[in-house]
């Protein structure tokens, strides 16, 4: 194990030997480090915070600090966080809350870019990007391969389907469904991700379903429980087109961008 001499790690903290820590990093008692895992100078790892295989955590970036929420009176919670994240640069990752399920909980392969933000009781899914100075509110939901481009922001409780994009500058407020992009402020559905979706392997019918999907549930004016009647008549039984449903499914009080 690589341990510069300023850095300061508590009795306790449970590190692989393999893993890496900077100079004057700050290595909290119940932290767990799995294999492979750097962290870099001046960062903070605190708090029931676990980290997988293949992490890195850069310069200045702090994981497993208290919730910025008042209600927060202490209660024990944690981080959860899965293999081969990239933490840039003053990236910032808290605790969850008793109120939110006790978890603040990060999938593999995210690059969360410098200064964005993950709050209290977060659920990232796997091979999400967050671009410089995203913040994420309490208890949002991003699943997979959601890209929120720099500067976007998204209130607390809102939801992001798979392989959804935001254009830079975006203030979500609403759940954006699976394959779509949004922008703006209040940010609007702007068209199907279509060069994510082709990058990640979708077929020409897949891609074929997911745009008929989008002109049924954006653009034909159908009430949303109408529209999604409608989709699952046409293309019901299709992985790519039932997930999109059971996402539409799940909208609640805060309602989709449309």
């Amino acid at each position: 194990m690589a341990i510069h001499p300023t850095a300061i790690v508590a009795a306790g903290a449970r590190l692989d030997p393999s893993c890496e820590i900077g100079p004057y990093a700050v290595i909290g008692p119940e932290v767990k480090l799995g294999p492979g895992t750097t962290v870099g100078a001046h960062a903070v790892i605190e708090g029931d915070t676990e980290l997988g295989a293949g992490n890195r955590v850069f310069p200045h970036a702090v994981l497993g600090q208290i919730p910025q929420d008042l209600k927060y009176r202490g209660e024990r919670t944690r981080i959860v966080i899965g293999d081969r994240n990239q933490f840039r640069e003053f990236v910032t990752v808290h605790v969850g809350t008793t109120g939110g399920g006790g978890v603040t909980r990060i999938g593999s392969d995210c690059l969360f870019m410098a200064s964005s933000h993950v709050a209290h009781d977060c659920t990232v899914g796997d091979r999400c990007i967050l671009a410089n100075s995203v913040p994420l509110a309490g208890h949002v939901t991003l699943e997979d391969h959601v890209i929120l481009g720099g500067l976007s922001g998204v209130h607390q409780f809102t939801r992001i389907g798979r392989f959804a994009f935001s254009a830079a500058g975006s203030v979500i407020v609403q759940d954006v469904a699976p394959y779509c992009m949004v922008q703006g402020d209040r940010a609007c559905v702007s068209g199907v991700n279509t060069t994510g979706l082709q990058r990640s392997g979708f077929s020409e019918e897949q891609l074929g379903r997911v745009k008929d999907a989008y002109r049924l549930v954006f653009r034909q004016k159908l009430g949303l429980r109408e529209a999604c009647q409608q989709l699952r008549a046409e293309h019901g039984g299709h992985p790519e087109i039932d997930h999109l449903l059971a996402f539409l499914d799940g909208v609640g009080e805060r309602g989709l961008v449309r």
